[in-house]
């Protein structure tokens, strides 16, 4: 905390608490359950709380403890995605978001994205704004469990977190960012080629195949997953940004694509 502040008992008996507990996130019926008081009492005692700067009201009757140990500014910068899981059932944190957590991307959105086969509207909360993206329940595979402070959290996997980029890539910064997060994890050992090519295959977006075939070839690397992607008989044209679709540079017969990003575009991050 920045500054100095008087607690009453209750007050620091809710927050020694939830410390104890672990309990970085907490809804209105936990408070009533460590202070034993009446409803009123306990409005009153959190309403005190959130403006002494001590939680932080999420959304109606889930609050976030502000720990002693880190200023506000500094623990949300460092674990934004850790209300996710009070915030919906069934999810996983996709997208941009996932491409920063693996450093596939330097770049730290202001957006966390979370998928979800379900709907909600998307939240303001500190300085972060949470967009929740329906999937299809086809789509919705591919996650795994992580932590961050006291707090588990489903992140889509490194070979989901490539193929999700190249369905939605305009939840991911756009395609120059998904093709720099596909040139970071060239090397990487834990990245497994073939579980990204079924991945590709398994969203049943057609798309999603001829993106990663064209990237990887541009790139120049994993030409063996690419040579699989060329087998497959692609018909029509699809655009590889669907960003700027108003542009159109050239044409790929091998994947059937609209390259409407030029090559110094999508090679500029390279030379910085």
């Amino acid at each position: 905390m920045t500054q100095n502040l008087i607690l009453g008992d209750k007050e620091n008996r809710l927050l020694l608490t939830l410390e104890k507990d672990k309990m970085d996130v907490f809804t209105f019926q936990d408070a009533q359950k460590i202070l034993k008081t009446s409803i009123p009492s306990v409005k009153n005692i959190l309403m005190d709380l959130t403006r002494k700067r001590c939680i932080q009201r999420i959304e109606k009757g889930k609050y976030l403890l502000v720990p002693a140990r880190a200023g506000y500014e500094k623990y949300w910068s460092e674990y934004p995605w850790i209300i996710v899981p009070h915030l919906i059932d069934v999810y996983y944190v996709a997208f941009w978001t996932a491409m920063n957590f693996w450093n596939m991307t330097e770049q730290i959105p202001l957006t966390v994205f979370v998928a979800t086969t379900k709907r909600k509207r998307d939240l303001e909360f500190g300085n972060q704004r949470y967009a929740f993206v329906t999937l299809s329940k086809k789509k919705f595979f591919g996650y795994v469990e992580q932590k961050a402070g006291n707090t588990k959290f489903n992140i889509s996997s490194k070979e989901k977190t490539l193929v999700d980029g190249l369905m939605h890539p305009e939840y991911c910064g756009g395609i120059i960012e998904v093709t720099k997060a596909l040139w970071n994890c060239r090397d990487e050992n834990d990245v497994n080629w073939d579980v990204v090519l079924k991945y590709a295959s398994d969203v049943g977006v057609n798309v999603v195949l001829r993106r990663l075939g064209y990237l990887l070839s541009f790139l120049e690397i994993k030409n063996d997953i690419v040579d699989k992607i060329k087998k497959n008989t692609f018909k029509g044209y699809h655009y590889l940004d669907p960003g700027t679709v108003k542009n159109r540079y050239a044409y790929s017969k091998d994947f059937g694509l609209i390259i409407n990003r030029t090559e110094n575009q999508l090679k500029d991050w390279m030379e910085h």
